[in-house]
């Protein structure tokens, strides 16, 4: 049996969808130790894994893309902010490794500097990809702006145009993933989609035909489905009770400023022959005030509520957008920013739900939005019975397994040695 170390990025929307490969991981007999946000450790460690809080500077550095006003400004501000923390958690990533000596690590794809820091350790490792992969495709448009998929010699045309352009802004950031990877001792990469996809193997968490079909996916990349997880409580009392249709709305767990969608809401359904559920996560819930059908509250266990929903409304985050669709929920997605426009356009394009830009976020618009999505259900359960059949947790530790020989051989017996302060594997080899 093998000794994993797995190493996250502060958001929750990554650590929990590998929740449930960890879990099947542990059944077979492997050992886990988690390196995770603070306020996950606790958890982690009550469901009986190993788990330790990585370096605090890497959460104290808050992702704004909030602010930005475009979406291609948004998505620079997110890798702004992943290639700064990129100093701070690949170092730690090291430390990690003197400390546990694992025998292969499993890292979130956006810990940046984890990836290098994996890169050049010499150990097997595997990363973990819990949202749309904006990798270049001659079979997609280019990630980024929603765009829907188009045939013919006009949409060729338009991709290949467009595709160069909006890589090309991506790519302003690279001198700053390259300085932050050359600091753990990584080569530079050619452009930042490369250095996404250079471990052996990429567990890709979501399926066709929610993705698009590609003929062209890295062969490192396999897809799993949905990591679906939520922490086990029991349902209110005051959910049973509830009688009609049941929409739910949900803000994102991080910070987006998207507190508008919960209010809209509330007034776009407050007519309507539905119950309604908000979730305001991320956003303060004592300013709403929820009409007679409706009920505001902080934090539900999605898992509680998922069963007996008719219609999700929420902000495209890939977590509980998967979650509804995995349980044959048809979604009306608002998005503000992120990769939400992309989540929000496949959405429509599998026909299991609807989408409504932010910037027309009226109660009006909205209603019709969610009576088009509630007409979608047949779309959202396809995608269920195609994410069930990917095999999940299960494919996914299968594949963990199949790392290479090197893992039964043992890899216990490696020797980290100290340099300038940090832990390094000796007998390092190309990981690639």
């Amino acid at each position: 049996m093998a000794r994993y170390l797995v190493y996250t990025s502060p958001a929750r929307g990554h650590l929990y969808p590998i929740v449930p490969t960890l879990e099947e991981m542990r059944r077979r007999g492997h050992e886990v130790v988690v390196r995770t946000l603070a306020s996950e450790v606790g958890r982690m460690r009550g469901m009986g894994f190993e788990a330790e809080f990585m370096d605090p500077a890497i959460e104290r550095r808050e992702v704004d893309d909030w602010r930005a006003s475009t979406p291609v400004g948004a998505l620079q501000a997110s890798l702004r902010a992943f290639f700064e923390r990129a100093r701070h958690d690949g170092p730690d990533l090291l430390r990690a490794i003197q400390e546990e000596n694992p025998d292969a690590l499993l890292i979130d794809v956006n810990a940046w500097g984890a990836m290098a820091a994996a890169e050049t350790s010499g150990l097997p490792w595997v990363t973990w990809c819990p949202y749309f992969l904006p990798v270049p495709s001659r079979d997609t448009p280019p990630f980024g702006l929603g765009l829907p998929p188009t045939c013919g010699p006009l949409g060729r045309l338009r991709d290949r145009l467009l595709g160069p352009v909006l890589f090309r802004s991506y790519n302003r950031l690279l001198p700053e993933l390259n300085a932050a990877r050359m600091e753990i001792g990584a080569p530079p990469v050619p452009d930042i989609q490369d250095a996404m996809v250079r471990a052996p193997l990429m567990l890709y968490m979501t399926a066709e035909p929610f993705e698009y079909p590609r003929s062209d996916w890295p062969e490192s990349v396999r897809m799993v489905g949905p990591g679906i997880w939520d922490s086990p409580v029991e349902p209110p009392a005051w959910l049973r009770e509830l009688q009609k249709p049941l929409v739910l709305v949900t803000c994102s767990t991080e910070f987006q400023n998207d507190g508008k969608l919960a209010r809209t809401a509330l007034e776009a359904l407050a007519e309507e022959d539905v119950n309604v559920v908000v979730t305001t996560a991320g956003v303060d819930p004592s300013p709403f005030t929820p009409p007679p059908n409706a009920r505001v509250v902080k934090f539900l266990p999605h898992s509680a509520v998922l069963e007996r929903v008719a219609c999700v409304v929420c902000h495209g985050g890939m977590g509980i957008t998967q979650k509804a669709l995995a349980s044959g929920v048809p979604v009306c997605v608002v998005p503000f920013g992120r990769d939400q426009l992309e989540v929000a356009r496949h959405v429509v394009v599998a026909g299991a739900g609807s989408r409504l830009p932010a910037s027309k976020l009226r109660p009006d618009r909205l209603r019709i939005a969610v009576r088009q999505a509630m007409d979608k259900r047949a779309g959202a359960e396809r995608i269920a019975t195609a994410f069930n059949n990917t095999g999940g947790p299960r494919s996914a530790a299968d594949a963990l397994e199949k790392l290479g020989p090197a893992l039964s051989r043992g890899l216990q017996d490696r020797k980290p040695t100290i340099v300038s302060g940090v832990a390094e594997i000796s007998d390092r080899r190309c990981a690639e």
